[in-house]
């Protein structure tokens, strides 16, 4: 549980939020049948939208993030757009605002993404991170993503559920030592070898962080979570299960045990032979596909781990369109949007991208495929 310092840097009163007035998305992520599939996008905020790379004409990225009145306009920007189309928004932020919170600088660089100028080089380094200097609070550090949530939440005026989120410990770890995104993160891997306990020190470290970061955002506001283990598929099965799930099953249960009535997905990208454990080692309501995992496979696998290992859960997939296909014609969309929703069945299920809103995307592309999903999903369930 968080320390009460956190529990104290938060006064947001969230007992006056605007009432839900479609709540598709938060019964699909509990498992109920709905008419059809809730939809939404991740980065469905970004730079694909004109509106979004106008206000960044002006502001560096990470000003956006710290300034709750610009997060809020950036987060609401595709509910304009789409309007009626979309299930859920997500909180205009970034994945790394926690290895900012713990001490270290980070960049947004044109053209090539996050750069760290001082990345972690050796175990020595961990003690540059201020995570356990007296009077470290994880509130305090990540305030203004709190004051986004709460002014999004009421901004929103109840028209969908707010989603919050963070980057997994292995996804930060890595970050963290490579200096930004790799091509064969060695020296990221070279810690879990050469540095095994290190590795584990830190790995843990942001586990605390991250589950405290989003038991905040859900007294901010936040109505469900989403853990981004982006980099997941960098680990092979061994590695990702010493590595990755024992953090994510803490995070998933730390917020549970703070929560339980508030949905939390797992999105760990590329590590398809982790379904099973997911499904049966964590306690994520949701497990996001990326577009190589025929949902079919994936729903008969989870199910079936369910059963052998005696979990009297559900759990419900999310995913998995490949972004790329919003570069093909509009029919194209269609079709391979119909494609992905009978692969789903009429069971409960959120649509959604196998990955992220890529730059390049036209935005009336994404619209062709939200509309898709209403038609294709509803029939589905005729």
């Amino acid at each position: 549980m968080p320390s009460s310092s956190d529990h104290g840097a938060v006064n947001f009163d969230t007992a006056r939020f605007p009432p839900l007035k479609n709540d598709l998305y938060l019964r699909a992520a509990r498992g109920e049948q709905t008419e059809r599939a809730p939809v939404w996008c991740m980065r469905q905020a970004g730079r694909y939208l004109s509106e979004f790379r106008a206000i960044r004409v002006e502001n560096e990225f990470f000003r956006v993030c710290r300034t709750p009145s610009l997060a809020t306009e950036v987060t609401l920007q595709p509910l304009r757009r789409y309007a009626g189309l979309l299930d859920a928004a997500i909180i205009f932020s970034d994945i790394l605002v926690v290895p900012q919170a713990m001490g270290l600088d980070v960049e947004m660089v044109p053209g090539k993404g996050p750069h760290f100028p001082s990345p972690l080089r050796s175990p020595d380094d961990l003690a540059r991170l201020v995570d356990r200097n007296e009077g470290f609070s994880v509130d305090a550090q990540l305030d203004y993503v709190y004051k986004a949530l709460t002014n999004t939440r009421h901004a929103l005026g109840g028209q969908v559920p707010l989603l919050g989120f963070v980057g997994a410990p292995w996804t930060l770890m890595a970050y963290m030592i490579e200096g930004g995104g790799s091509k064969t993160f060695a020296a990221a891997k070279t810690w879990l070898f050469a540095h095994r306990a290190a590795a584990h020190e830190l790995l843990a470290r942001l586990a605390d962080v991250t589950a405290r970061f989003l038991i905040g955002q859900v007294r901010a506001g936040a109505q469900a979570l989403q853990v981004f283990e982006s980099w997941a598929g960098e680990l092979g099965p061994r590695d990702f299960a010493e590595f990755s799930l024992p953090y994510l099953a803490r995070i998933a249960a730390r917020v549970k045990e703070a929560y339980p009535g508030v949905p939390i997905t797992v999105f760990a990208k590329g590590a398809h032979y982790a379904l099973e454990l997911l499904a049966t080692e964590t306690v994520y309501d949701v497990i996001s596909l990326d577009w190589t995992v025929d949902p079919r496979t994936a729903r008969a696998r989870v199910e079936a781990a369910l059963r052998s290992k005696s979990v009297a859960r559900s759990v419900v997939l999310q995913g998995n369109l490949d972004p790329t296909v919003l570069f093909a014609d509009e029919q194209t969309i269609r079709d391979r949007t119909a494609e992905m929703c009978r692969a789903f069945g009429p069971t409960a299920h959120i649509a959604n991208l196998g990955h992220g809103m890529m730059p390049a995307h036209d935005p009336e592309h994404l619209r062709v495929f939200l509309e898709a999903v209403h038609q294709s999903s509803a029939e589905l369930r005729q």
